[in-house]
Formats: structure tokens, C-alpha cells, sequence
């Protein structure tokens, strides 16, 4: 693992998101220097400018680096799909990807390594078909979107650095992201299944994201598509079971599809879709998971 590596230069952006500030504090904790790529003027030595939006890179700041991990994008889930918001999802990921990968094959010794954020979402409706990395893009927004999203890292995968896209489930930690939403809903007694409950969710616990991304990042033969889920991916309703049983609360609560269709729009498609997605190759490369199971996950992060 990183940690029993020489002390490392590693560039992060999207270092103030849920997964990035986690990334980053097990990072420094092991004592390898983490640069931010920040969009206002850097602070210190430990900043580098960036704008997304305009395709800037501040590429002299990332020299020496080691490694770019690239978690940057607007919240998936934060605002109803409007065709503004799309538009932002998309050049928050694709533009600021395209930048920085060419920013880093610029350099004269470019990093040995590029990891890339992705999603699941690649893969659109599944069904309950197990669903591992051999399986080819969906046909929906978030399928385009991610397809387009790892194609921006192009210019740094063609100057030979290893290139690593980081395809992640739903992510259940307390605060932040989609599961920070719920843990309050269940905490008050109100939460419950989704619709008919049937969809396939695939998550995976925040810790174990951080460890398979270091993981990934020491993995010298490692590159390409990696799905970061759970091994085990479970209905939306066994999900709810394992809210309520882990928090102590009731779940006899539930939101009709149509309930979900009106308030969310578009994305409401994201919500009630199945997606049982498996980590094949993560766990062919010998990554072991802390928190595998629903439970334990949940508990790893109440």
C-alpha cells in the first residue's frame, strides 16, 4: 500500500468534496504531500490555480508530481435536472478533466499516474443483471455523461501515464453525498424504500473509497476501469431493512415512484433504475474491503 511507499507529490481536485477531503486527510496522515487545486488565488505551496470553467491549469504547480487524482464535477444530486444543470454537470467533469490531463502531458516529466473520476452511472438501467467492467455504456444522460468524462483524460493516457477511471457507487457516509441526505430522514424516523424497493442499489462505504483509491494508486500494473462498489450490491428495500436495523427506527415509510418522478424530474430515472454492479477487477487486483456488508457499512459511518 501508499503508505509503506517514499513520501509522495500527489495533485487532487475536487479536494473539498465528500471522497477529495476524505482522500486527502488519509493522504497527509501518512505524511505525502498533497497539493489542492483550488479555483481562488493559492495560499500557500500546497495550492495550485485552477479554472475548470475556462480549461486553466496553473501547469508549473503540478510539477513533481507524482500522481493527479481527479475527483472534481458538480453534484450529481444537488439540483433538479434542469437543461442549465446538465450543462454544468457536464463541463464541471468533461472541461476540467480535458484541462488537466493536458496539463499534466505537458509536463517535461509528466506524473506516473492519472486517476480519473467516473461513476457507475456509466452503465445505465441494469436490471438485475450483475453487471462488472466488461459491460458497455447505457443509453441515458449520466451514461453519455461519464462516457464523455473519461474520454477527456485522452491527452495524459496517450503521453503513456498510466490512466485509472474510478467508477463509483453510491458512497454511504453521514455527511455529504446522497446517503448524507438519508441518514437524517432515517434518523427522525422517516425514511424508507423507494418506490417499489426492487432497484438494485450498489454502494460502497467512504472508507473503503479511500483505500481502494490508494490502492489504486500503488498498483504500478494497474489502469483502466475500475468499479468502485461493494461486492455485494443489494435492493433499495434490504437497504432500508438495514437503515432502520443498524439506527434503531422504524422504516414503514415509502415514496411512490410518481411521488419521485414529480419532485426530481429526469433524475428521478436515476433514483428507481437498478444498478447491480460488481468489482470485478478490484478485486482480482487483491484489494480486500474493511466494510463489505450493508450493515457494517452503515455503522462505519453512523
Amino acid at each position: 500500500m501508499l503508505e509503506t511507499m517514499e513520501r509522495s507529490r500527489i495533485a487532487v481536485a475536487g479536494a473539498s468534496g465528500l471522497i477529495g477531503s476524505a482522500l486527502v486527510r488519509s493522504l497527509a496522515a501518512d505524511g505525502h504531500e498533497v497539493v489542492r487545486l483550488v479555483r481562488h488565488a493559492p495560499r500557500g505551496a500546497d495550492e495550485v490555480h485552477w479554472d475548470p470553467g475556462r480549461q486553466y491549469v496553473d501547469a508549473a504547480g503540478l510539477a513533481g508530481c507524482d500522481v493527479v487524482v481527479n475527483l472534481a464535477g458538480a453534484g450529481v444530486g444537488d439540483r433538479r435536472w434542469t437543461p442549465e444543470y446538465k450543462r454544468l454537470l457536464r463541463d464541471s467533469r468533461v472541461l476540467g478533466t480535458t484541462a488537466l490531463a493536458e496539463a499534466a502531458a505537458s509536463l517535461p516529466r509528466p506524473p506516473r499516474a492519472f486517476l480519473n473520476g467516473s461513476a457507475i452511472g456509466f452503465y445505465g438501467e441494469t436490471g438485475d443483471r450483475v453487471t462488472d467492467e466488461d459491460a458497455p455504456p447505457g443509453d441515458g444522460f449520466l451514461s453519455r455523461l461519464c462516457v464523455e468524462w473519461e474520454e477527456a483524460a485522452a491527452p495524459v493516457a496517450e503521453a503513456g501515464v498510466r490512466t485509472v477511471f474510478l467508477r463509483t457507487g453510491l458512497v454511504v457516509a453521514r455527511d455529504g453525498g446522497a446517503w448524507g441526505r438519508l441518514f437524517p430522514l432515517f434518523r427522525a424516523g422517516l425514511g424508507g424504500r423507494l418506490g417499489d424497493g426492487r432497484q438494485y442499489w450498489s454502494y460502497i462505504a467512504l472508507h473503503d473509497e479511500v483505500a481502494a483509491i490508494r490502492h489504486l494508486i500503488d498498483g504500478e500494473t494497474l489502469s483502466g476501469p475500475f468499479n468502485l462498489t461493494a461486492p455485494q450490491p443489494l435492493p433499495n428495500r434490504e437497504i432500508t431493512a438495514a437503515m432502520g436495523r443498524v439506527l434503531h427506527r422504524p422504516t414503514v415509510f415509502s415514496v411512490p415512484a410518481a411521488v419521485l418522478r414529480t419532485t426530481l424530474g429526469e433524475m428521478a430515472g436515476d433514483v428507481l433504475g437498478s444498478q447491480r454492479v460488481v468489482p470485478k477487477r478490484l478485486l482480482e487486483s487483491g484489494f480486500r474491503f474493511a466494510f463489505p456488508g450493508i450493515d457494517e457499512a452503515i455503522r462505519a459511518a453512523a
